[in-house]
């Protein structure tokens, strides 16, 4: 569901913290940034929105990208939308973003005018 961390590292790993994929905050940190309990987060992996990586110890780890969609899921649930109902609207919305991302991209390469 959610993609994995795409390209080759640069050397050193030097960049890893600018990929918004690259899985840099625990359970207890991505819950204290987004005000919410650990199991929160927990619901959310169970309702399949995210998927974060594990240590090798065996801990979840989040990265930057599952920390936008897991902060619309509490806006969403914050407003009275059940978990649930919350993750397949956040699941609807990424989908939607990425399909435009997509489309503007196709237009730029073949010459055709957007809808700006």
């Amino acid at each position: 569901m959610i993609p994995g961390q795409e390209g080759p590292a640069a050397p050193g790993g030097a960049d890893k913290f600018d990929d918004e994929h690259y899985p840099a905050y625990t359970m207890g940190r991505a819950a204290d940034m987004l005000g919410a309990t650990q199991g929160f987060l927990r619901s959310l992996d169970d309702a399949g929105l995210i998927e974060p990586q594990r240590s090798a110890g065996g801990h979840r780890r989040y990265s930057r990208y599952q920390l936008r969609l897991a902060a619309r899921v509490r806006e969403l649930v914050d407003q009275g939308t059940a978990v649930e109902a919350a993750c397949r609207i956040v699941t609807l919305e990424d989908q939607l973003h990425e399909a435009q991302r997509l489309n503007e991209s196709l237009r730029g390469e073949t010459g055709l005018p957007g809808n700006g």
